[in-house]
């Protein structure tokens, strides 16, 4: 029997689409191997939203292709910039073609190569339709939508997700029930961003939680990154919904730069003020808020006072943990053909805020000593002993506990990215 192993990179969303390849697979009647040296093919199911990223994922495809192994390539990669690709690969896929991932590999075995990397307007199947590859775990990710409604001009994922098509409503409930019924305790609802929800079939991201939370049962669920320019529209109706006792107080909001002009260039369409807006209400209504957010240094255009500004927000807004990303150029976009700021100072930006953001998240890490936290159990953790998430979704380590359980924990120690903890 021909053996498969599917790797995947990158999103949540990815992984979604990971474990539905996987499910085609075995209902076409392959074997899913549980390494890649085992398999005779590898799914690389690849990312390509940053330039380290890109080469992180042609390095793994060649080195894969070295080693003996057939290889398939499916993700972002293939529509932002094919031309990475190792050609001997043994076929291509879209993102809207994984459903194509048995025939890709029926149609190598004769000796072809399907390349089908369609754009959203030519094909976009409804992923809560494909079958689903169900694991043992605590956390299953639930899509629920596809592309976006934003026209960032630094942003290349558009040009593989395209526009945005939220999935029905009762398709998402159903499968969080169907997650529920197999024992997982966590889910974690995905999207390129879960803000513009239902914008398009006349609903929100607000009336789905509302829907979820109503399903019973004692699980917890994390809504994924949400774009402050689509909040900012059903603010009042989201925060209700996050006093549920089932949702996370955890937010993700990438603000990118604390400066309006760069914001204006990389095409955000909201400005600082509304970012503030948006983290003051919510920190008002929705005590203990884990704070996350997205920051880009070295922009096309970002002076040194503008870079000021940003420094000056992460200061005042004091968040939780911030993602700091070196601007790079990715192919396709209208900031690649700007002028680029130097790499030395690309660089210095980047290591000021790094420094910066650890000393705010280890000060206000420092303030959960000694409380007690309620805790859902992930399991044995990379980092030693029993991972476990806190109501608002930070990470903490355990002296014991059993996955899937949800405790009591008491904070005995911290560090800047995540807690210690016992029971």
């Amino acid at each position: 029997m021909v053996g498969v192993y599917v790797e995947s990179y990158g999103c949540t969303r990815n992984k979604a689409d990971g474990e539905i390849m996987e499910a085609i697979l075995v209902r076409a009647g392959y074997d899913l191997a549980e390494t890649p040296e085992s398999a005779d093919y590898v799914v690389v199911n690849t990312c390509a939203v940053k330039d380290p990223t890109e080469h992180k994922m042609a390095r793994r495809i060649k080195e894969l292709l070295d080693s003996g192994k057939r290889v398939i390539v499916t993700g972002c990669l293939v529509h932002v910039n094919p031309d990475v690709i190792d050609r001997r690969v043994s076929g291509m896929l879209g993102v809207k073609s994984i459903d194509r991932i048995a025939e890709a590999i029926e149609v190598a075995e004769r000796g072809g190569k399907l390349i089908s990397v369609e754009g959203w307007r030519e094909r976009n199947p409804d992923k809560l339709e494909l079958p689903r590859l169900w694991k043992s775990g605590v956390v299953f990710v639930v899509p629920i939508s596809e592309g976006c409604l934003n026209a960032c001009t630094y942003c290349a994922t558009r040009f593989a997700r395209g526009v945005l098509k939220s999935y029905k409503p009762e398709l998402v409930v159903k499968w969080v029930k169907d997650a529920l019924a197999r024992g997982y305790k966590e889910i974690q609802l995905s999207s390129e961003d879960t803000g513009c929800y239902g914008f398009d079939i006349g609903t929100n991201l607000a009336r789905l939680l509302d829907e979820i939370t109503a399903i019973e049962g004692d699980f917890r669920v994390r809504v994924g990154m949400m774009n402050p320019n689509h909040v900012i529209k059903i603010l009042d109706e989201l925060i209700e919904a996050y006093q549920s006792e089932k949702v996370y107080k955890f937010l993700h909001l990438p603000v990118q730069s604390g400066d309006n002009e760069i914001l204006r260039r990389m095409g955000r369409n909201y400005t600082v003020e509304e970012f503030e807006e948006i983290v003051r209400e919510f920190r008002r209504k929705v005590p203990g808020l884990n704070l996350n957010t997205d920051i880009i240094v070295g922009f096309p255009g970002e002076t040194d006072e503008a870079f000021e500004n940003t420094v000056e927000l992460v200061k005042r807004v004091r968040l939780d943990k911030i993602n700091v990303s070196r601007y790079s150029p990715r192919p396709g976009t209208i900031a690649a053909r700007w002028k680029q700021l130097p790499g030395w100072k690309v660089k210095e930006r980047s290591r000021i805020l790094h420094r910066l953001r650890l000393g705010i998240a280890y000060e206000i890490n420092q303030s959960y000593l000694g409380k007690k936290v309620e805790v859902l159990v992930h399991g044995s953790g990379e980092k030693g002993g029993i991972e476990g998430r806190t109501f608002n979704y930070k990470e903490i380590i355990l002296d014991s506990g059993r996955a899937g359980e949800l405790v009591e924990a008491k904070v005995t120690g911290t560090t800047a990215t995540y807690l210690l903890g016992e029971i």
